[in-house]
């Protein structure tokens, strides 16, 4: 199947930001991008006013980066503290996972609305103690997520060896 090239009118994940000149077939412009109004198709006249649309991305980008900058610096401030039931010995029940950072962020005093997909924890916890989450919230802006894990003592759970 053949290939076209379009010019892309705003940002389409995968595939590029707006003022792009991306390659792409024939059917999924045809059906998808023209019809829809993402792209146009990348002739001389067009090309023309790619300028306009370059103005318009690098004001996106920077609204972009200023709030993600923003956001940065108040999550930076924010402690936050989970507990983690933990039965006799430190053996845990259970794991600290990114949905429940997301939620304790969210419950914080500045109420810090964080899409679980940019919270960077490679594993749940399972252990108590002080751990620094990065967060990319931005491909330029990275911050951290101060989180302290105390232990929660499940009553009854010494019962087995008694």
């Amino acid at each position: 199947m053949a290939n076209v090239e379009v010019i892309l009118k705003e940002k389409v994940e995968g595939l590029g930001a707006e003022a792009d000149v991306v390659h792409v077939k024939r059917g999924f412009a045809r059906n998808y991008l023209l019809p829809r109004g993402i792209a146009f198709e990348a002739s001389k006249g067009n090309l023309r006013q790619l300028e306009s649309l370059k103005a318009t991305r690098a004001k996106r980008e920077s609204a972009e980066l200023e709030e993600a900058t923003k956001i940065a610096n108040r999550v930076n401030k924010q402690r936050i503290k989970l507990t983690l039931n933990t039965g006799q010995g430190g053996k845990a029940f259970g794991s600290i996972t990114v949905k429940d950072v997301q939620e304790a962020m969210a419950a914080t005093d500045a109420g810090i609305d964080l899409d679980r997909k940019i919270i960077q924890l490679d594993a749940p916890i399972k252990t108590t103690g002080k751990f620094d989450i990065p967060v990319a919230l931005h491909p330029d802006v990275e911050c951290r997520i101060r989180l302290q894990v105390d232990p929660e003592v499940v009553e009854g759970a010494d019962t087995a060896e008694a």
